[in-house]
């Protein structure tokens, strides 16, 4: 098995390093797109450099033209149709800068160099944390075979090429959820905090901890303290960074929603009319329903690491934003379900069925990028670089899988509980 996940992690690679970025690099070169150095890094590290050293507004229009300079390779053209509309501003709140700070003076080629370790380390230890996290002990070859299928999954190699944040928001909730399991709630509460340089990501986590805390609050309130005096200090050393921020990252989050119209998972499957909308209005409260009657368990108990991994599923399904890089939240879903599917399998056939289809959808990245390497060794090159979507075919079902039937097991395991 560990080898068998070694080999379609490398397919994965191979495919993203041949194929998709062979298809790129035609696909602009045939219709005058720019191609900088396309590191998502690159618009929070330069404001955070401008800002410190040379106390310029990181969301200022001139930062966001050298910004473009750098990330395309030169500035957008609006009157170029072909040009991209991600105008890359500083669409983060300020307080990232800290978390920058020691990059500031290296070179950028270095600190991309950098960055991809660490992003790879820090994805590897996202596995060892939410296994602690979920009270869940593996073998070694067990978890080197779920670490090789991480890192070589979607979600994992586009974050890693990209040097998106997430990964690194991921990194934190998952170091978060870990202290929590192991009641250091202070350590757990600013690992929070931390996490929220990607709010919109971070948030929902945010809530249900802080949630599980108040309603325990003589045992639970150090989680409390431990966020609120990260925060006191992100949001107080952003205001002497940059007075008057917030008001700036709010204008910078609505432009950028603006020019990348960016929708939900459910958005992109039920496109008809309110129908995305409604149906993440019901999942919200669904979880919600659940989660109540989750708030008692204690930190040493499987149920919580159950709703924990419901609400990061949640927030894949729900945040407006759907790049296959954000799936990198589903990982405690996916490890809470692969741990307890004898328990689902000795449900309904619907539940098995739904089950295998969950586990189609999570599979065919791989299934997709071992058949496009094969075809581009074998067959031809060209089809294999026409065909570059194949391993996203899954992108928008499969949170919608691992969603349902997460909830599905927490709900059966609580019922279960209160049987008992």
């Amino acid at each position: 098995m560990f080898l068998l996940a070694l080999l379609a992690a490398a397919s994965m690679w191979f495919y993203v390093d041949r194929i998709v970025v062979g298809y790129q690099v035609a696909d602009a070169a045939a219709h005058g797109r720019p191609r900088g150095n396309l590191s998502d890094l690159y618009p929070r590290w330069l404001g955070a450099r401008e800002l410190l050293l040379h106390h310029r507004n990181p969301y200022g229009d001139d930062v966001t033209l050298e910004i473009q300079k750098g990330y395309y390779g030169r500035a957008l053209d609006p009157a170029r149709p072909d040009d991209p509309k991600d105008q890359q501003g500083f669409a983060y709140p300020v307080y990232v800068v800290f978390l920058l700070a020691p990059l500031i003076g290296v070179p950028f080629h270095e600190v991309q160099f950098l960055f991809y370790w660490l992003l790879i380390g820090l994805t590897v230890a996202s596995v060892w944390l939410w296994l602690h996290a979920l009270r869940w002990r593996l073998p070694p070859l067990a978890v080197a075979t779920g670490i090789a299928l991480v890192l070589g999954s979607v979600p994992a190699v586009q974050g890693i090429k990209l040097q998106q944040l997430s990964l690194l928001v991921a990194a934190l909730l998952a170091g978060s959820a870990a202290c929590v399991a192991s009641n250091f709630l202070f350590c757990g509460g600013a690992l929070l905090a931390l996490a929220t340089v990607k709010p919109q990501l971070a948030w929902p986590l945010v809530a249900w901890l802080l949630f599980w805390a108040v309603s325990d609050w003589r045992v639970r309130r150090r989680l409390v303290f431990g966020f609120a005096a990260a925060m006191a200090f992100l949001l107080a050393g952003a205001e002497i960074v940059l007075p008057g921020w917030l008001w700036m990252f709010a204008h910078a989050i609505e432009q950028y929603h603006r020019y990348t119209q960016n929708q939900s998972v459910l958005d992109q499957l039920f496109p008809w009319g309110f129908s995305g909308k409604i149906l993440a209005a019901g999942a919200v409260l669904a979880s919600v329903f659940l989660i109540w009657k989750l708030r008692r368990e204690t930190a040493e108990k499987e149920n919580l690491g159950r709703a924990t991994a419901l609400v990061m599923a949640l927030t894949v399904l729900v945040v407006p934003m759907y790049a296959p890089y954000n799936q990198v939240l589903l990982l405690p879903a996916i490890l809470v379900l692969v741990r307890d599917r004898a328990f689902l399998a000795s449900r309904s056939s619907a539940v098995r069925f739904g089950y295998l289809a969950g586990t189609f959808a999570l599979a065919w990245q791989w299934i997709a990028s071992l058949s496009l390497s094969g075809i581009y060794f074998f067959v031809s090159r060209a089809w294999a670089l026409s065909s570059w979507k194949w391993p996203f075919f899954a992108t928008f079902t499969l949170p919608l899988f691992v969603f349902a039937l997460v909830f599905l097991d927490a709900y059966l395991h609580a019922h279960q509980a209160r049987q008992n």
